[in-house]
């Protein structure tokens, strides 16, 4: 035999060993995988490979698998589909491994790369920075397909809104590294397209308008522009479909249906039909209704908050309003958790449903922790002292919701979240008050116009939360051709940390009328406590020294017996009623007050002076709002002493009667001066309207009715004068804008047919 063939042999034997103990081992590793349970190896040790940014801790916590674990391959493949799902891995290896006396597991990992850059091509008609805000990836982020993909979709949705009904987005990606991508979202915008016609099929009981009316999609017209309407928006036309059965359901159709809307593109591409197809089915009315499950409040109580009755159409919007009724009684008196579930029996052979409000009452809670987030700048103590309720008081809606309305009202904060928390082991109830600050520091600029002052500027500074202590100063001037007022006052509503409110201020002001020239220099000090909830009283002392010089010798004898200079010591108590939920942009409440002057603690006038203000405001269909106002004014002397010409009724002007000027609306002596009432009785009427909810921009549509009067002008229909108009009113993130104009339906000789009235105002 060669030595050549010797060492053939060699490795043939020595092969064949190798294949032998490969088959031992694979046939004892296979052994000890395919054993039961009883004998399944044991997990001696899991080593994760390949995971760079996502952390070793992150990944074991979704894995079942552990060291010391009896081997499962169920329980890996489990673990593999977890990770997968947490969306950061494109691939995820286990390789096992025989290892002392048990297995060892390695996980291998292949992360998702990172999206380095991210950029949008194709929008011309929508900004970037508009476009970004309206997905969630970021640079940075995961390159994860799915939400890629998702993000797509909204920029889709984002379009589809603006009018764009026909844009398409596509993700384009380019690696630009092992671990990093560019990511382009590719727009074709395509052309604006707006909804030409909204077609209504199906309806017998009720007509297309009315339906219409429920949607807040639209056909386009003319000033679409200002309202945003006109435009398909799928996520908006899915609560349109929700409104019109909500509206069916409220006048008994119990079983209508309304169909997905079927859109149809114009050839031309610019304009859409939309179609909706409803089935009314049967009316409904009521069987009987009845209440159960209640023990704390018997049923006659319960019964009085129920305004559906039977043998009235079933109406499912009036029901739920029962229904909040109901839990609002319970939640008043502690019960956090009541609630009421609506069982409702349809016989449709009579058609008929019958109501049973069953009652879950629940047990009373507390309040528990009081966590105020979302202030830095304002102080928690002054938030927390305009809640109503305090750790360890019965929960009650009512005050909740009154406690919300304080916080609002103090116009510190441009949102505020008060949200109850129930926490069933503790019977506790956790408040989170989250705000969102907003710049309290107001500049205010006005113009103007009255036969007095001509053409006016008024600006103000104003800064409402002084040093989050909510202290409120005020700078305020006046400036025209014939009036310069100067005005700075301070204010603590809760003076020494007591809830009394403080205020001092001082002023002077030079007025150049016709006929003579008031210059007034004064200050003033008062105190304002509430006496309830929503009842208050003041009480403030005025000194003021009035200068009345440069009187003409054309001017009339009243006139001309006011020169010289006097003084006016003055206490001026008041007490109102406010129940309005906002007090700047009322809907609902009143306002009610008593106010009075008593002048003649030393000094050279003596009258007293009493008006009675009132304003009511009641929410309407659509968000409106009907304001209606009066007031009524007297003022007279005493101790032989007239009525100074400045302490009288002005009538005319943006806070009286609007459409006509300062002092028109009130008594004129034989010289054609305007010299003011003893008398004033004003009404307005205002209908208040949304133009655009989301800029806070209403429409107001007004009447007037007032004068002022005297002897020689007295108090008759005659001399009542009436104004209408129409003005916008814009709380804009700028500061208040309102622009009025008035038309006088009577005018006099020498009076203007309209007048309009501006004021403009702007935050720093």
């Amino acid at each position: 035999m060669t030595h050549k063939d010797s060492t053939e042999l060699k490795l043939a034997r020595a092969g064949h060993i190798l294949t032998v103990l490969a088959f031992i081992v694979s046939f004892l590793l296979t052994g000890l995988l395919t054993a039961s349970a009883e004998t399944a190896p044991l997990i001696k040790m899991v080593e994760l490979r390949g995971n760079r940014r996502i952390s070793t801790d992150t990944i074991s916590s979704k894995m079942n698998s552990k060291e010391g674990a009896p081997f499962s391959k169920n329980t890996v493949q489990e673990d593999i589909r977890k990770l997968y799902g947490i969306g950061y891995f494109d691939d995820i290896k286990v390789e096992i491994e025989a290892f002392e006396g048990g297995v060892k597991l390695i996980y291998v990992f292949m992360e998702k790369p990172l999206i380095v850059s991210m950029d949008f091509q194709g929008n011309k008609k929508l900004e970037t920075k508009s476009i970004r805000e309206k997905i969630t990836l970021t640079t940075g982020a995961i390159a994860n397909m799915t939400l890629i993909t998702d993000n797509a979709k909204k920029i889709i949705l984002y379009y589809q809104s603006e009018g764009y009904w026909l844009a398409t987005v596509v993700p384009v990606i380019n690696k630009v590294s092992e671990d990093g991508i560019m990511l382009t979202y590719q727009i074709n915008e395509g052309p604006k397209v707006s909804i030409d016609k909204i077609n209504i099929e199906g309806n017998k009981a009720v007509t297309d308008r009315e339906i219409k009316r429920v949607m807040k999609t639209a056909e386009w017209w003319i000033f679409s522009f200002l309202t945003g309407s006109g435009v398909y928006n799928e996520e908006q036309i899915t609560v349109d479909l929700a409104r019109i059965k909500e509206f069916y359901q409220s006048k008994g159709y119990i079983y209508m249906a309304v169909s997905e809307p079927q859109v149809n593109l114009a050839p031309d591409k610019k304009s859409l039909q939309v179609t909706i197809s409803i089935s009314e089915g049967d009316q409904y009315r009521v069987g009987s209704i009845k209440v159960k499950g209640n023990t704390v409040i018997p049923d006659a109580e319960l019964y009085e908050q129920v305004k559906t009755v039977p043998g009235q159409i079933f109406d499912r919007t009036a029901l739920k309003k029962d229904i909040d009724k109901i839990i609002d009684l319970y939640m008043n008196r502690g019960y956090a958790r009541a609630d009421v579930d609506p069982l409702v029996d349809v016989n449709k052979e009579g058609k008929t449903a019958d109501i049973t409000l069953s009652v879950i009452e629940g047990g009373i809670y507390r309040i528990g922790r009081i966590d105020v987030t979302g202030n830095i700048k304002t102080r928690d103590k002054v938030v927390r002292r305009e809640m109503r309720l305090d750790e360890g008081d019965i929960f009650s809606k009512q005050l909740l919701t009154r406690s919300y309305q304080r916080i609002n009202n103090l116009n510190y904060f441009e949102s505020v979240d008060l949200r109850p928390t129930p926490k069933v082991d503790t019977q506790l109830v956790d408040l989170d008050v989250k705000v969102e600050e907003k710049l309290t520091g107001m500049l205010s600029i006005g113009g103007g116009y009255s036969s007095v002052d001509k053409f006016m500027v008024m600006g103000e500074i104003t800064q409402i939360n002084l040093f989050g202590r909510g202290l409120q100063l005020k700078l305020k001037t006046e400036l025209s051709s014939r009036r310069s007022n100067y005005n700075i006052s301070l204010r603590d509503p809760w003076f020494m940390d007591e809830p009394v409110s403080a205020s001092v201020g001082i002023y002077n002001e030079v007025v150049d009328y016709t006929d003579y020239k008031k210059k007034a220099t004064g200050g003033n000090i008062g105190f304002s406590r509430e006496l309830s909830e929503y009842v208050g009283g003041s009480i403030r002392y005025e000194i003021e020294q009035v200068d009345i010089t440069n009187v003409s010798e054309k001017a009339s004898t009243f006139i001309q017996d006011q020169t010289g200079t006097k003084l006016t010591s003055s206490i001026s108590p008041s007490i109102w009623r406010d129940t309005r939920d906002n007090i700047l942009d009322p809907t609902s409440g009143s306002k009610n007050a008593l106010y009075l002057t008593f002048a003649g603690l030393g000094g050279d006038n003596h009258f007293w002076k009493a008006i009675v203000d009132s304003g009511w405001f009641f929410p309407a269909m659509w968000k409106t709002t009907f304001g209606l106002h009066g007031r009524y004014g007297y003022v007279s002397g005493y101790k032989k002493h007239e009525v100074p010409l400045y302490e009288r009724f002005y009538v005319g002007g943006i806070n009286t009667v609007r459409g006509i000027g300062f002092g028109e609306g009130g008594p004129v002596n034989e010289e054609d001066e305007k010299i003011g009432g003893v008398q004033e009785l004003i009404f307005n009427a205002e209908y208040i309207f949304p133009i655009l909810d989301e800029m806070k921009l209403k429409g107001v549509l007004f009447y007037d009715y007032g004068g002022s009067f005297d002897s020689s002008y007295v108090l008759s229909e005659y001399n009542m004068r009436r104004t209408a108009g129409a003005g916008v009113r814009w709380l804009s993130p700028l500061g208040p804008l309102r622009l009025e104009w008035g038309f006088n339906l009577d005018p006099r000789e020498g009076e203007e047919n309209d007048k309009v009235e501006i004021s403009i105002g702007g935050l720093f």
